[in-house]
């Protein structure tokens, strides 16, 4: 599985960076950002792979008021 999404990760990840190097950024900080947030993402999943399964997560109240 890896190796077939590999390539098309690669080019999401290349047309990221390329989206904010023209906006101004450089190239090795993009890179840079990306994989701090990568890291966090990694650890988030390793503690709770699926967020939205916990019961802690509180749903928007329904509007259920006269009138409303």
């Amino acid at each position: 599985m890896a190796e077939d999404i590999s390539g098309e990760i690669r080019l999401l990840l290349e047309q990221l960076v390329d989206r904010f190097v023209v906006k101004g950024g450089k190239a090795p900080d993009v890179i840079e950002s990306m994989q701090r947030e990568l890291d966090e993402m990694k650890l988030a999943y390793e503690q709770d792979p699926d967020p939205a399964d916990d019961s802690a997560v509180l749903e928007e109240p329904s509007n259920d008021w006269p009138g409303a």
